[in-house]
């Protein structure tokens, strides 16, 4: 199903603040769907036929029945003199039919209203209310339609929906509790969840007839206000989202000013019970609190077995077992530095620049016991996710500390690390400027433990890895020496 966005490309000519407007108001349009009981269809003309009118886009009320079966996105009406749609669009008049059309042998009133900007129509609004499932005349529906009525004035001067949007995640629906405000600032209607939102916040009695701001007000709630203080919010001609709250409940006003012919008409009030949602909100942060403790705890406990393989290390009297044990030392020290940043950060993905600098001072102060090595990153890992951290932290380790020990045989030299995130892999090289592999090297026939650490690494994330001499890549310079190490890991 096309778009709003490719259905305007495809057939229409709106400036792009007309087109703005629109996606604005299909943004919000689900306040009139469900207060009016009816299905919503936007009708925009043909950029070169105004006798043709294309549905871009299409809702249904989830107060009531729906009256359309079928989506008629990107359906057409075409040169039809006697459709509403093209009614409302030549008179710049709402076209009303209540003769109960039928549509899919349902009983049917439709509505057609166009949307004027600048004394030019440029989309017609039509309503589909069924009537067979019609609900029965009480307080919640007399209240609707009127608020509906309301609405579709505004829509037709263009004066519904008015920034800011609201968030399809966490603004309140019209099912989430609706409160009805005259102009002087009583409260004329409210529904039960909106009812029951205020009294989980500590309200008594109801609401009807009650100053909707001394009501709040009394609460003696923390206010977390959006825009203005409380006060202006509630008597503001703007849209304004409120936050109340304390640690037994919570609530989020959407405060909508009303208007008839321009003039105000009084407020519309969305409430959301969101206790359920901040306590979530509370036990993710708790979670997320605990799980960077325990990566802070077990880089705690990763640095002091490397103290101790350090201490160890010392009482060795032969260089093998030193070198073996200093090895090992650096592999849980690598571990630790990616333990360190996850403790220190909030979200599933860590900024792996910092691991791999931490991880390049430690080669080069290794480096520098017995000779003078240049280390060096060129490019950026950019964001890496947490379960591959470890992984490439061990792999980098064992490639740069054989960079220092083979490629440059612990003498003078420069070592760099490439990285390159394409966002679904990362390819890094390592290059060093030594004298590079003998002739006869074979890396499959090799039994040194760091190469094989990193071929089951790599391997195990369905990596590829590949060591060469630098002036075997088909665009070396004539005078490169030394070996490229490269590793392709997804992520």
């Amino acid at each position: 199903m096309a778009s709003l966005q490719q259905l305007i490309n495809e057939h229409c000519a709106l400036s792009s603040d007309d087109q703005a407007w629109l996606k604005g108001l299909v943004n919000e349009w689900h306040v009139l769907a469900d207060t009016s009981f009816s299905d919503l269809v936007l009708w925009l003309p043909d950029r070169d036929d105004e006798a043709v009118f294309w549905a871009t886009a299409q809702i249904r009320p989830t107060t009531g029945p729906t009256a359309l079966e079928e989506d008629v996105i990107g359906e057409s009406i075409v040169y039809d003199d006697e459709h509403p749609v093209t009614g409302a669009y030549l008179s710049h008049e709402i076209v009303a039919t209540s003769d109960n059309q039928l549509n899919a042998g349902i009983p049917v009133d439709t509505l057609a209203i166009p949307i004027i900007s600048h004394d030019r129509c440029i989309a017609v609004l039509e309503r589909h209310t069924n009537r067979m499932g019609v609900r029965a005349p009480g307080a919640l529906e007399d209240a609707f339609l009127e608020v509906a009525e309301i609405l579709t004035d505004m829509v037709h001067h263009r004066e519904f929906p008015v920034d800011p949007p609201s968030e399809p995640n966490l603004s309140p629906r019209v099912a989430d509790g609706l409160v009805v405000v005259n102009n002087d600032g009583r409260i004329s209607y409210a529904t039960p969840n909106a009812i029951t939102a205020y009294r989980r916040l500590g309200h008594i009695g109801d609401l009807e007839g009650e100053r909707l701001e001394e009501v709040t007000q009394r609460l003696g709630l923390g206010l977390a206000t959006v825009g203005q203080s409380f006060t202006s919010d509630l008597r503001a001609r703007a849209v304004h989202e409120i936050d109340l709250g304390n640690r037994q409940a919570s609530a989020r006003l959407r405060i909508i000013p009303l208007t008839v012919a321009g003039h105000p008409a009084g407020i519309l009030v969305l409430v959301r019970d969101t206790t359920e949602i901040q306590e979530r909100e509370r036990q993710l942060v708790t979670k997320d609190a605990t799980i960077r403790e325990i990566h802070h705890r077990v880089k705690n406990n990763l640095q002091t077995v490397a103290a101790l393989l350090r201490l160890q290390s010392r009482r060795m009297t032969t260089e093998e077992s030193r070198t073996a044990l200093h090895d090992a030392m650096n592999r849980v020290a690598a571990i630790a530095v990616v333990h360190e940043i996850l403790s220190q950060a909030h979200s599933e993905a860590v900024e792996f620049d910092d691991i791999a600098d931490r991880i390049l001072r430690m080669v080069g102060d290794v480096a520098a016991l017995s000779g003078r090595v240049n280390t060096r990153r060129i490019g950026s890992f950019g964001l890496v996710p947490a379960a591959a951290a470890t992984s490439l932290s061990l792999v980098i380790t064992e490639l740069l500390q054989n960079a220092v020990e083979h490629g440059l045989k612990f003498t003078t030299g420069q070592v760099e690390l490439r990285p390159t995130n394409t966002g679904r892999e990362i390819r890094v090289d390592i290059l060093d400027d030594g004298p590079g592999l003998p002739p006869d090297f074979d890396m499959t026939a090799t039994n040194s433990l760091g190469l094989s650490i990193v071929t089951t690494l790599v391997d195990d994330a369905g990596g590829t890895f590949t060591l060469r001499n630098r002036s075997d890549d088909p665009d070396a310079a004539p005078d490169e020496h030394g070996t490229r190490a490269r590793v392709t890991m997804p992520i």
